[in-house]
């Protein structure tokens, strides 16, 4: 079954695994419901969480492995696993489509697991831990229409079946982070901008958001949480439309905006 729709989902905390009282969390547990009731032959995610010198896809050929990477977080949170198989036939083909796109040096890893950008997501949408989920993972030293491109070249996947899913967060600064309830208003401007410019199409402008969104840097102090969106919308094609289905935030400057992107083909 081809598909038409890519994704940009905002996972946030960690905490997203475990707590009931974050408003994220009962929009991806309705994932199916509400959001996309197809089942995917496989998922391909790009998370912020693996940063590499070089595109890098995990080759796992048995279950994947559950990466706890946060530290200091309540116990019960390093007992979640989330054992879905992996995808080296993915894997490969996500390699071939790249280095057809011109991305010279592809690597693969076979022992990296499913980082809680992919499996803290995952678990809410699909619980039963049944379809093979593999990793692409992202390059900070670059920049957004690098990763707008790398998405394009993974456009044929759609058509195969595949669930392209972007993981990071609209608004990412661990620095800034607040236990209020007042949302400061530099994280709101950014994350308003960014929903103006993706509903609008203006997709140059969210490649080029370093100098077109206001309070860039200060909403990515690094953007390794942010190139996963333009992976999506990559991948998505162009005169792709852009759909708002989520918006929330946390600790006063984390969004959980997140997008669906559908391919204008027909």
């Amino acid at each position: 079954m081809a598909l038409k729709e890519t994704f940009y989902i905002s996972h946030g905390s960690p905490t997203l695994s475990i707590d009931e009282s974050i408003k994220a969390r009962k929009f991806l547990q309705s994932w199916k419901n509400d959001v996309f009731p197809h089942k995917p032959t496989s998922i391909l995610v790009i998370s912020g969480h693996w940063d590499t010198a070089v595109p890098t896809v995990n080759v796992i050929q048995q279950n994947n492995d559950t990466i706890y990477d946060f530290y200091n977080f309540p116990k019960p949170m390093y007992e979640l696993k989330y054992p879905a198989p992996g995808a080296p036939q993915l894997a490969k083909r996500v390699k071939e489509l790249l280095k057809g796109s011109g991305f010279s040096r592809v690597d693969e890893d076979d022992k990296r697991g499913l980082d809680h950008g992919a499996w803290v997501p995952l678990m809410l949408m699909y619980p039963e831990a049944d379809i093979p989920v593999c990793q692409l993972s992202v390059q900070s030293d670059q920049d957004g229409t690098y990763h707008y491109n790398l998405g394009k070249a993974l456009a044929p996947l759609k058509d195969e079946g595949v669930l392209i899913m972007g993981s990071g967060s609209a608004v990412h600064n661990l620095r800034a982070l607040r236990k209020s309830a007042t949302l400061a208003p530099w994280a709101v401007e950014f994350d308003d901008w960014l929903k103006d410019a993706l509903l609008e199409g203006r997709y140059e402008d969210v490649n080029d958001y370093e100098h077109k969104a206001p309070h860039a840097k200060l909403a990515h102090p690094s953007p390794d949480h942010f190139y996963p969106l333009h992976v999506a919308i990559g991948a998505a094609g162009e005169n792709s439309k852009a759909k708002l289905i989520h918006s929330s935030f946390q600790l006063s400057t984390l969004s959980y905006a997140s997008y669906q992107f559908t391919s204008a083909s027909t």
